[in-house]
């Protein structure tokens, strides 16, 4: 049941998304773990505490966030089952495309091309510092470009495929623990002098539970490029064998390297967070640098490819386990 609810989660975001009046009205499931992470990371997060009190903090809030989000979703799941199946089917499916975001990253990477394409390079920094950290001021068209390129692929894989491995494992208490995880890395589990310590179980955790779908993601851009016409699956394969592990992530170096190779692009590379350039490793070595719109359109329709295989993959494997559809 649990990769029925998966497959039919998948088609339902693709082709709704999360609606604006339902934001309005109620906020995001992410929004609300966002608020229990910020009010943990204020009261337990004392400059004053030791590094040793600070990482058993930052455990302890990791623990109860986690364990918060899996018990909201074991007991909506524990409702759900009370209902009649193809109801329960539907009600969980329509709960979980909440926790995933095919068709927001789509939206939001599309805005940066069109900003470039009609207002120029001031319109596409101000576009991308919506969806990346590094300082927009200090990219040029090309490194607007490759940084659209560059969250596409990384979150492809945090925001879609991994949810949906987890959803497809462990029904709504395993997406909605990841979610609460993933939510957790991205707000505290930085390299700062404030999150050094308290945030360390948070990336780590985030490391291991990404790991299945980095590479999963990357699997699914190779295919989907050998596929497409003017996109290469065999370079896409030679990158990521040669460089994903050269990135200072375990996991979004895949995506990332399966990308450059697929487009003849070089990504990744030497970038600046909060004045701090970060030397990171080049994904796709040998590509060119000189990205433009046009190649955030590529990257988007290489991934829509991909994003399809993996819908019509869950869809299949639901099938061969249950047996019927």
């Amino acid at each position: 049941m649990f990769l029925s609810i998966a497959f039919l989660s998948l088609l339902v975001e693709r082709a709704t998304g999360y609606p604006d009046r339902l934001f309005t009205a109620i906020g995001h499931p992410v929004t609300w773990i966002g608020a229990l992470i910020e009010r943990l990371d204020r009261r337990w997060n004392r400059k004053t505490d030791s590094t040793a009190r600070r990482r058993q903090a930052g455990l302890a809030a990791l623990v109860t966030i986690a364990a918060l989000a899996g018990g909201a979703g074991l007991g909506l799941q524990a409702l759900l089952m009370t209902l009649p199946a193809s109801i329960a089917l539907a009600l969980a499916a329509c709960l979980a495309a909440t926790l995933i975001a095919q068709k927001s990253l789509d939206d939001h990477v599309a805005i940066v091309a069109s900003a470039l394409e009609s207002s120029g390079l001031d319109a596409g920094r101000a576009a991308v510092s919506q969806i990346v950290g590094r300082d927009p001021d200090t990219l040029d068209r090309a490194g607007v470009s490759r940084a659209a390129i560059e969250s596409l692929a990384e979150n492809f894989s945090d925001g879609v495929t991994a949810p949906v491995f987890w959803l497809a494992l462990a029904g709504l208490p395993g997406i909605a623990i990841y979610k609460a995880v993933n939510t957790a890395d991205s707000m505290i589990g930085h390299r700062t002098p404030r999150h050094e310590a308290f945030g360390r179980a948070a990336a780590r955790f985030d490391d291991l539970i990404n790991l299945p779908a980095s590479r999963l993601t990357a699997l699914a851009l190779v295919a989907a490029a050998a596929i497409l016409p003017n996109m290469s699956g065999r370079d896409a394969w030679r990158a990521v064998r040669r460089d994903a592990k050269n990135h200072r992530s375990p996991n979004a170096g895949w995506p990332e390297a399966a990308m450059a190779g697929a487009l003849g692009l070089a990504l990744a590379g030497p970038r600046t967070y909060d004045g701090v350039v970060v030397d990171d490793a080049v994904m796709g070595q040998g590509g060119r640098r000189s990205a433009d719109a046009s190649d955030i359109r590529r990257a988007l329709t290489l991934y829509r490819w991909a994003d399809g295989l993996l819908i019509v993959s869950t869809g299949a494997l639901a099938v061969l386990v249950s047996g019927h559809w």
